[in-house]
C-alpha cells in the first residue's frame, strides 16, 4: 500500500500523521511550506483545490479533512480497536463526538486565527471575543463529559475521537484559557500525550511545546 501525507508542523495535519505512526502505517511525510505557500502551488492544488493540509494519499485516492480521514484510517485497521462497530450505540457516541469537534470546536478555532475571514478587519476584537466565549462553552461541556464518562471520550475504549480532541486541546496552549486549566481536559491530554506515538510525531515534526 502506499500512503502518502501532506501536511505542515502544528496544524491539522499533525493527528492524521500521529494516527499513521499509532497504527504502523508505513508512509511518506511530505511538508510544505506555508511561508512559500506551497499549499497553493498548482501542483498541491490539483491535489486538494482548497489549498489547506492534511491531503493523504491511498494508492491513488486523494482523502482531505483531517476528522474524515481519522476515521477511515481507524476503519481501515480495525484490529486497533479506534472505532466501534457500525450499528452499535457506541458507534452513535463516535460519529456525535467527531462532529461536535468538526462543527463546533473547529470552526470557532478558525474564527479565533484568522478573525478577519468571517467580519473584515474592523470587527477583529468582537470575532475574537465570540469565538473565544464559543470554544471555552465547548470545552467546559468536553470537560463535563470527560469528568462523568470518562477517562476517554468513549469511555474506557480508546477511540479516534481521542486523538482528534487532543490535537484541538493543543491550539488552545496560548489562549486565555487553555485547555490545561480544566482538571479533566489536563487529565485526559496527559493520558494521551504518554503515547509513544505522540513522542514519535513530535520527534518526525520538530515540535517541542505542549509536552
Amino acid at each position: 500500500m502506499s500512503v502518502v501525507l501532506y501536511g505542515s508542523q502544528s496544524t491539522a495535519s499533525l493527528v492524521v500523521h500521529w494516527l499513521l505512526i499509532e497504527l504502523g502505517i508505513e508512509h511518506e511525510l511530505r511538508q510544505l511550506d506555508f511561508d512559500r505557500r506551497e499549499q497553493k502551488s498548482p501542483e498541491y492544488l490539483a491535489l486538494n483545490p482548497v489549498g489547506r493540509v492534511p491531503t493523504l494519499v491511498i494508492d491513488g485516492q486523494v482523502l482531505t479533512e483531517s476528522a474524515a480521514i481519522a476515521m477511515h484510517l481507524a476503519d481501515l485497521h480495525p484490529q486497533a480497536g479506534l472505532a466501534p462497530a457500525p450499528g452499535t450505540p457506541a458507534r452513535g457516541d463516535y460519529y456525535r463526538w467527531m462532529c461536535f469537534c468538526v462543527y463546533t470546536l473547529m470552526p470557532a478555532y478558525r474564527a479565533w486565527f484568522y478573525p478577519h475571514e468571517p467580519a473584515g478587519e474592523a470587527n477583529i476584537a468582537v470575532v475574537k471575543e465570540r469565538a473565544r466565549a464559543q470554544l471555552e462553552a465547548a470545552w467546559q461541556q468536553m470537560a463535563d463529559h470527560l469528568a462523568t464518562h470518562g477517562p476517554y471520550v468513549l469511555g474506557h475504549p480508546l477511540s479516534a475521537v481521542d486523538f482528534v480532541l487532543t490535537m484541538l486541546m493543543r491550539w488552545s496552549r496560548n489562549m486565555p484559557r487553555p485547555t490545561d486549566s480544566w482538571p479533566s481536559l489536563l487529565a485526559h491530554a496527559q493520558r494521551m500525550k504518554a503515547r509513544p506515538s505522540f513522542a514519535e510525531v513530535y520527534r518526525r515534526e520538530g515540535i517541542s511545546d505542549w509536552t
